[in-house]
């Protein structure tokens, strides 16, 4: 049973133990997966999107409205303080990212996997949190989607900004686990630890239930991915993806009464 108290992971708002999780990516990441034994954690700032880390409108609003005369001219001085701190803390901010959906997403095959030969790793979100091996303090949660014209976002707590999206994002399903150690000196003198990311070891025979193969790719593809798996000992089936397969036109047991004979 998935325990929600260790000490070592954190959560916000996360699926239910039994939910579908799917990773997608190119075949290099799944052989770099597999070769290091660990989930690679990205860090935000070398992320596409812009307002990764960032704080909704309103919420940038909310900090100079109804201020105290007393205090207004100090507060008012710290702007590029403020700003400064969210936009260095990206770089301390680490992520990894799952697609929660019982079925396959062909937009997420398009966006995620490489068009030269792509796969999904496919879990339940209990054996991914059990996974880990790692002592590393994991916050693991669902990201909300927000409107950032309009909404607020609890902005007490570093972490809240790395756990809401876009609404233009929505269609990821995200879950995300994050490892975020928040610097105690002064944040933009500190050099970074690592220049891309991290990597956090797992237990593969547990995290991997599944390897879904990329529909776009040729029949070999499947055969390749099968005996990088098999050298590396992973126990998971290497499955096609089913958007690969063929609609079905009538009942099986009926295509003598369908499709033309011989000599017709």
């Amino acid at each position: 049973m998935l325990d929600l108290n260790s000490d070592a992971r954190e959560f916000h708002d996360p699926p239910p133990p039994d939910a579908v999780l799917w990773r997608y990516m190119d075949f290099t990441k799944f052989v770099a997966l597999l070769e290091m034994h660990a989930l690679f954690f990205a860090r935000s700032d070398k992320l596409n999107d812009p307002f990764e880390g960032s704080l909704p409108k309103r919420n940038i609003d909310a900090r100079y409205t109804n201020l105290h005369p007393e205090f207004e001219e100090a507060i008012l001085s710290f702007p590029s303080l403020m700003s400064a701190f969210w936009v260095q803390l990206k770089r301390f901010t680490l992520v990894n990212c799952w697609h929660e959906s019982n079925y396959e997403s062909e937009a997420m095959w398009k966006l995620y996997a490489s068009t030269n030969g792509g796969l999904a790793i496919k879990t339940r979100f209990d054996a991914f949190v059990e996974s880990f091996i790692t002592g590393e303090n994991i916050h693991i949660g669902k990201i909300r989607y927000v409107d950032y014209d309009n909404d607020l976002i609890p902005a007490d707590d570093p972490l809240s900004p790395y756990l809401h999206k876009r609404k233009s994002f929505e269609h990821e399903q995200e879950v995300r686990a994050i490892v975020q150690n928040v610097p105690t000196s002064q944040i933009t003198e500190l050099q970074d630890d690592y220049d891309i990311g991290k990597y956090y070891e797992v237990d593969l025979n547990l995290l991997i239930q599944e390897v879904v193969v990329d529909p776009f790719t040729p029949e070999w593809f499947l055969d390749l991915v099968n005996l990088v798996a098999k050298r590396y000992d992973l126990q998971a089936p290497i499955v096609p993806s089913r958007l690969a397969a063929s609609p079905t036109w009538f009942p099986p047991d009926r295509t003598d009464e369908v499709l033309p004979q011989e000599g017709e």
